[in-house]
Parts: structure tokens; C-alpha cells; sequence
């Protein structure tokens, strides 16, 4: 099994007390496995409906910032692969 990898860099080196900080963490997991699962659904009559299809996502990663100063991270945004995190300097 291969390891998950993440990637992190800040908008900035240094930063004023008060400044927005943003964090942004590339992330990705090679054993995520995709799985497509349909649907359909028959009444008592035995009438169907058409298929829907619904993908997911088996053991997707999950991220935690956290740093030695106890900021609060908020995420900001997150499409699976890049994830953004906003904390006050």
C-alpha cells in the first residue's frame, strides 16, 4: 500500500500580528479507491424507475491543521486534492 502525500506552503514567510494567514495543502492518496454504485428503485407493481448513478470515494483522506500556538484554522475550501485554511497571525 502506498502512502497518502501532502504538500503545505503559506501565502507569506512573515506575517504581522493581526494579518490573514492562508494555508494551502495539496494533498493526495493513491489507494482511494472509486466506486460507482446505481440505483433502482420498483414499486409493488413491478415498475422501475431509471437507473441513477452516484460515485463515491472508499477511505477518502481527511485534513487537521492544527499549530503549537493553538490558532484556529478554518478551512476555507477543500475539492479533495487542494485544500484551503484561513487563522489570524
Amino acid at each position: 500500500m502506498a502512502a497518502p502525500t501532502a504538500t503545505a506552503s503559506l501565502n507569506a514567510t512573515s506575517y504581522a500580528p493581526g494579518a490573514q494567514m492562508l494555508l494551502t495543502v495539496t494533498y493526495s492518496d493513491p489507494d482511494n479507491k472509486a466506486l460507482t454504485v446505481t440505483v433502482v428503485v420498483t414499486d409493488a407493481q413491478g415498475n422501475s424507475s431509471a437507473p441513477v448513478r452516484v460515485n463515491a470515494v472508499i477511505d477518502p483522506l481527511t485534513i487537521t491543521v492544527t499549530d503549537d500556538s493553538g490558532r484556529t484554522w478554518t478551512r476555507v475550501s477543500d475539492n479533495g486534492a487542494v485544500a484551503v485554511y484561513r487563522a489570524v497571525a
